[in-house]
C-alpha cells in the first residue's frame, strides 16, 4: 500500500476560515484596523502565550518586517476577514502593534516628475 497524502490544493481548504476565528467575523473594538494599516511584532515580555498554528504562521510573517494587513493576508492566502480578527487577537495578547495607515504624502512622493511618468509607462503597459 503506497503512502496518500491529501494537500489543501488539492481538497480545498481542511479547516474553515469561521472555524479558524471561532464564527467571529469582526476584530474587537479595541483595534481599528484598516487594509493599510501596518502591523509590527512587538517582543513578548516574559512568557510567550500558547499560539495557535494560523496565529503562529501570522507571527512568522511579520518577523520579516512591518507590514501592512492588506499584504499579510495576501501572504498568508487567507481571507481578510479572518486575519483582522485574527490580528485583533495577537493585538490584545500584546504581540503585534497594529498602527493607523501612513499619509499617502509620505507613502508616494508626487513632486518626482521622472517617477509620475515611469508610473504612467508602466500603467499603458498593462
Amino acid at each position: 500500500m503506497r503512502d496518500e497524502r491529501w494537500y489543501e490544493g488539492e481538497t480545498g481548504a481542511l479547516v474553515r476560515p469561521y472555524t479558524v476565528t471561532r464564527g467571529r467575523t469582526r476584530p474587537s473594538d479595541r483595534h481599528h484596523i484598516d487594509l493599510m494599516s501596518q502591523v509590527t511584532v512587538v517582543p513578548p515580555v516574559g512568557t510567550a502565550p500558547g499560539l495557535d498554528h494560523v496565529g503562529a504562521c501570522l507571527l512568522a510573517l511579520l518577523h520579516r518586517g512591518p507590514r501592512p494587513v492588506v499584504e499579510l493576508a495576501a501572504d498568508a492566502d487567507l481571507p481578510l476577514t479572518v486575519v483582522r480578527v485574527l490580528l485583533g487577537d495577537l493585538a490584545e495578547t500584546g504581540l503585534v502593534r497594529i498602527d493607523p495607515p501612513r499619509p499617502a504624502s509620505t507613502v508616494l512622493p508626487t513632486d518626482d516628475p521622472e517617477l509620475l511618468r515611469e508610473i504612467v509607462e508602466r500603467l499603458r503597459e498593462i
